[in-house]
Order: C-alpha cells, then sequence, then structure tokens
C-alpha cells in the first residue's frame, strides 16, 4: 500500500490544477478560432471590381462588412433600400451592417452598377 505524504499530495494537487489550465487554456484558443471563422465568413471583400462572395448567408443579427481592396473608391447600396447606403470606401476601408429582417437583400456599388451582390438573411 502506498501513503502520500504531505509534500506528495501538494505535488499531485498542483499537476492536476496544471493540467486544468493548459486543457482550458487548449479550449479556449480553438474558440476563438471558431469565432474567427465566423467573422470572416460574414466578411465580403471589395477586389477586382467585384464582391466576393457574391453572395453570403447570414443570420439575422449577424454584422456584415465590406472591406475595398481596389484602388479605385466603391459603394455598398440596396436595391431596395434595406439598409443604409455606404460613403464611397476607399482602399482598405470597411463598412459594416447588421442584418435585418430575414430575406434577400440585392445590392450594387453605384460607382460601378455592373458590380452586383446578394444577402441571405436567415432567422
Amino acid at each position: 500500500m502506498i501513503t502520500l505524504t504531505s509534500k506528495n499530495k501538494m505535488t499531485a494537487l498542483l499537476c492536476g490544477i496544471s493540467f486544468l489550465n493548459l486543457s482550458l487554456f487548449a479550449l479556449a484558443g480553438e474558440m476563438k478560432d471558431a469565432n474567427d471563422t465566423t467573422t470572416k465568413q460574414d466578411r465580403i471583400e471589395i477586389k477586382d471590381f467585384a464582391f466576393n462572395p457574391q453572395t453570403i448567408t447570414v443570420k439575422s443579427g449577424a454584422k456584415v462588412t465590406w472591406i475595398n481592396r481596389d484602388e479605385e473608391p466603391h459603394t455598398i447600396v440596396s436595391v431596395e433600400k434595406q439598409f443604409k447606403k455606404s460613403t464611397a470606401l476607399d482602399t482598405d476601408q470597411e463598412f459594416t451592417i447588421t442584418a435585418g429582417t430575414p430575406g434577400t437583400y440585392n445590392y450594387f456599388c453605384s460607382v460601378h452598377p455592373k458590380m452586383t451582390g446578394i444577402i441571405i438573411i436567415e432567422k
């Protein structure tokens, strides 16, 4: 039979606490990565005179952000005025809306009307 001294008990306790801390640290990293993925999915990049992705599906209440990667200014305008239009975005400027009522939102660039996109908002 093995008897633990108080020093061995303390060592075992510290090892257990250290293991729990490492486990929580690893779990927090995984959760952060999951949040980063969600954020990236709700981003629309403007590049080469196109919205990428051209169609995006988000949940109602989610933030949708456009970022202009072109050297030319672009705008984001809802065809049916379902959200506030942006000002002209210069290179690397962003515009964000909060997804509203579920439905299909068509939008375009008023500077370059051939640039179009769609946001599908779900419950």
